[in-house]
């Protein structure tokens, strides 16, 4: 239950804290135009474009899935955002979950599809735009690993997000209408895999 309701409360301090900017980007400049929900992408898919939407996204997902258990192993016994669920069993399934979409995806597609996607296409364009993004998302998640597994596990580690982060970004742009809601769900999932990994000490 403690870690449960750590998981809440530091969920809801990572929302704030990652929607800060982009609220105030908001504010600033398309507050008279648009609804900050829609303008972040925190909206309905509505009619998606082309019947491949769910086939896209499930696709990314099982093929995060897979890659997974080659990444995974050659980060075992590293410091991950997952490591606090390691050994605890299905008991922390609640916290995992809360974790695995409040705690750390909806955070990062707020700042990564639906802010730094939007506006850096907005300017450059989609394909840019998208580049930009899967970029840095890569690098987030990979520079960590440099100095704990070295740097050919860390390179893979960023061309792995970073392919995952670019995939999500074609599908809610392309084939949901802007609503960062795919990649939320796929993100979600993914982590909900790491932490299940984590629980049952698979890895």
């Amino acid at each position: 239950m403690e870690l449960l309701v750590n998981k809440l409360i530091s969920s809801t301090l990572q929302i704030l804290l990652f929607a800060a900017i982009p609220l105030i980007w908001w504010a600033v400049s398309s507050r008279r135009q648009t609804s900050f929900w829609n303008w972040i992408g925190l909206k309905k898919i509505g009619e998606a474009k082309g019947k491949g939407l769910y086939i896209w996204m499930g696709a990314v997902i099982v093929g995060f899935l897979l890659l997974s258990l080659l990444i995974l192993p050659l980060v075992s016994g590293s410091d991950t955002a997952a490591s606090e669920f390691n050994g605890l069993g299905i008991a922390a399934l609640p916290a995992a979950l809360v974790y695995a979409f409040f705690n750390t995806a909806l955070p990062e597609e707020i700042i990564f599809r639906g802010f730094l996607l939007k506006r850096c296409s907005a300017k450059l364009g989609f394909s840019i735009g998208n580049a930009i993004q899967s970029l840095l998302f890569g690098l987030l998640h990979g520079v960590m690993f440099f100095a704990i597994t070295g740097a050919f596990t860390a390179l893979l580690i960023i061309i792995f997000t970073g392919a995952v982060g670019w995939f999500m970004g074609l599908i809610n742009e392309k084939k949901a209408n802007g609503s960062i809601l795919p990649s939320w769900l796929i993100h979600g999932v993914s982590n909900t895999f790491s932490a299940l990994m984590a629980m049952f000490l698979i890895f």
